[in-house]
């Protein structure tokens, strides 16, 4: 303790006390405070206002969240109230344009084939887990008039066929299924075949165009549509060849066929349940 009292910090503390006893004393004998004194000590106290405004506005604050908590309980609410509406006014909108290009593609659909007789517009509402050949199930069934073996189609081309169907849904094979076979005609070259499904190739998305003749004109690019049938109408596009090979056989060709339907993206479609010319399978 005598070292602390010693040392060159006692000093200065006992220096700087003496100053500030001074200054207050020559500023009593003079009437009040100078405006020298009254800038130190401005200085020497501004962090602590400076704290004290910081503290005092927290604690204002605080005191008016929790007089008005209500209020801002209500007001948060309300804007969340709003919020939900203005989402479910976004919603409807864009379901409402939805609805309207479905309407407007299924009529422009039968205005091409004005002997067609249509579902409403169909929702895919599942895809069957595990089936390398991209089957789904549409939101429609014999309510709506659809019935097995019914086509099924988008405004771009030929999808499949209703297999399976409830009262209020159908199952559909698509193009990929072996069980699915189209009669087809190239449009340039009038070469024909049938379209049917084919493990290897529904995996990359074709399918196969098989009883083509050895000498048949038949080349990359070409379109290929539905010859008619008692399942399929005439006209349909079906898709494009992508490959014409020989069979191993050598006495025919077949055809790998990019569909025109990107399948695994569609969401909508339609069924055909009339058209003319089809079959007593229904």
């Amino acid at each position: 303790m005598r070292d602390f009292f010693k040392s060159t910090k006692f000093k200065i503390i006992v220096a700087l006390t003496a100053l500030i006893i001074g200054i207050m004393i020559y500023s009593l004998t003079k009437g009040g405070y100078s405006s020298d004194s009254a800038s130190f000590f401005s200085i020497l106290f501004e962090p602590f206002q400076k704290a004290s405004t910081s503290i005092s506005e927290r604690v204002t604050d605080a005191i008016d969240t929790l007089v008005h908590a209500n209020k801002y309980r209500q007001e948060n609410e309300q804007l969340k109230s709003r919020l939900n509406e203005l989402y479910n006014d976004i919603i409807d909108y864009d379901k409402l344009q939805y609805e309207n290009a479905e309407l407007r593609e299924l009529l422009n659909l039968k205005e091409e084939n004005d002997d067609f007789v249509f579902s409403a517009p169909c929702t895919i509402i599942a895809r069957t887990v595990n089936d390398p050949y991209g089957s789904f199930t549409i939101d429609r069934g014999s309510d709506d008039g659809i019935a097995p073996y019914d086509p099924v189609i988008t405004s771009e081309g030929l999808v499949g066929l209703c297999y399976d169907v409830s009262r209020s849904t159908a199952k559909v094979q698509t193009l990929y299924s072996p069980k699915t076979a189209v009669g087809v005609t190239a449009v340039r070259s009038k070469a024909t075949g049938i379209v049917e499904g084919e493990y290897e190739l529904a995996g990359e998305g074709f399918c196969r165009m098989s009883y083509i003749e050895k000498t048949a004109d038949i080349k990359v690019g070409d379109v290929i549509y539905a010859s008619g049938s008692e399942t399929f109408p005439e006209g349909q596009l079906v898709g494009t060849v992508e490959e014409v090979n020989m069979e191993d056989s050598g006495l025919s060709k077949y055809a790998v066929i990019k569909p025109a339907v990107d399948i695994d993206a569609i969401s909508t479609v339609f069924v055909i349940t009339d058209f003319n010319g089809q079959g007593s399978e229904k």
